[in-house]
């Protein structure tokens, strides 16, 4: 049996197991380690304060533990330095910010390209950006095995090219995007190169430096840590051309009534209280990854993965999407609505996703109305699987 020597560190899974739950939803939202529960406690329950704010001894303790959660995002992905990270609500906000942060840079005729797997969070701030604009989105193909067509890739990025947009991993598809090949492309005109990490950044660690794009986003909810905060990487000159896009307190560094004079990046794109108990928790749940043995926790989910795939080649009438390589895979069954699907999975305890998976595009081209989604965690282990496979039977016996 393939067990996980993890499932211990994530105590929710031993309450849904006893509610006769089994989560396989680890892509839209992971579960979260007694670490970072245990530091969630401790600041709500120590004194919470606000951040740069005072002298008083909570609101330094709050600030040395935010800005510690700073370098360790830095550190996760090997950032130059940590003024190089700004905390936002999530990869969506991150993305937003970078879309009206740039917008003075596009002009009328100008292309942003991005490809045809984009999750929505990727896809619609650089489609709004382009209306206001009145620029150009350019779409990048993709090939059967739903990697980016790079020889699409290099016809389409051209002189016009100021900015693509891609994701690191698809949260459909499963399938890393060849970014080594891509971003030079964009680079060699003079482009600025945003990546989506929101599902990447759960599986390895993705060096910041090596990768050379300009700026890269992620979510912590789907990194085992808290909802509501994320981060945005960018590599130091390229901060300095983003515009300021939200005003208020902290980001501030002169105002009168009729003038403002506004901080550089990081502070300078945190208006607000930030969701301090939530980066305090980012940087716990970092802690607790990094005493983890990569190799093992690779080791795991590959294993994992190719006995989901196994499982679903030999059952009848399921075609997978794309080919999958690691963490997840969506399928469909013939003559089989997935919703309907979904629905007996859902009432035999088995906790997966259905529907388009906020990629509606992508769902159009591949000509289907929406796909059934497994994904994994590294506390997933073979008795999941073994009872994802068994409501599956169950199911298509009634429905084929």
């Amino acid at each position: 049996m393939l067990m996980s020597p993890w499932r211990s560190d994530f105590p929710a899974l031993a309450i849904l197991e006893a509610q006769g739950q089994t989560y396989l939803d680890s892509a839209a939202t992971a579960q979260k380690p007694q670490a970072l529960i245990d530091a969630l406690t401790g600041y709500y329950t120590c004194g919470t304060a606000n951040v740069h704010r005072a002298q008083h001894q909570p609101a330094e303790r709050a600030t040395r533990a935010f800005e510690d959660a700073r370098i360790k995002v830095a550190q996760w992905l090997n950032a130059a330095c940590p003024t190089e990270i700004v905390f936002t609500r999530g990869a969506t906000e991150a993305l937003n910010l970078l879309a009206y942060g740039l917008e003075p840079l596009i002009e009328a005729d100008d292309e942003i390209v991005v490809s045809a797997l984009e999750h929505h969070a990727n896809l619609l701030p650089w489609q709004q950006l382009a209306k206001r604009r009145n620029a150009k989105l350019l779409v990048l193909p993709l090939n059967d095995r739903g990697v980016i067509d790079m020889e699409a890739a290099a016809s389409l990025i051209g002189p016009r090219t100021r900015l693509l947009a891609v994701s690191q991993l698809s949260n459909v598809l499963g399938v890393w995007q060849p970014l080594a090949e891509l971003l030079p492309l964009a680079k060699a005109q003079g482009a600025l190169t945003v990546v989506d990490g929101a599902q990447g950044v759960v599986h390895g660690r993705h060096d910041m430096q090596s990768l050379a794009c300009d700026f890269y986003v992620l979510s912590s909810h789907k990194l085992y840590g808290p909802e509501g905060v994320g981060a945005l990487y960018g590599r130091g000159e390229s901060l300095l051309k983003l515009r300021h896009w939200q005003f208020g307190g902290e980001m501030v560094r002169v105002a009168d009534f009729h003038h403002a004079e506004f901080h550089a990046a990081p502070l300078g794109f945190e208006a607000g209280t930030p969701p301090i108990g939530a980066v305090i928790g980012l940087g716990a749940t970092l802690d607790y990854l990094s005493r983890l043995d990569a190799a093992a926790v690779s080791g795991h989910e590959e294993a994992l993965h190719m006995r989901l795939l196994a499982g679903l080649a030999v059952r009848k009438g399921v075609r997978l999407l794309g080919e999958p390589r690691l963490a997840l895979a969506s399928f469909t069954v013939d003559g089989v609505h997935h919703g309907d699907l979904a629905h007996l999975l859902t009432e035999q305890g088995i906790a997966i996703r259905s529907g388009t998976h906020c990629a509606q595009p992508l769902m159009s081209a591949l000509k289907v109305d929406g796909a059934i989604r497994v994904s994994l965690g590294l506390y997933n282990d073979g008795t999941d699987l073994e009872r994802f496979f068994s409501a599956l039977d169950q199911a298509l016996e009634l429905l084929q």
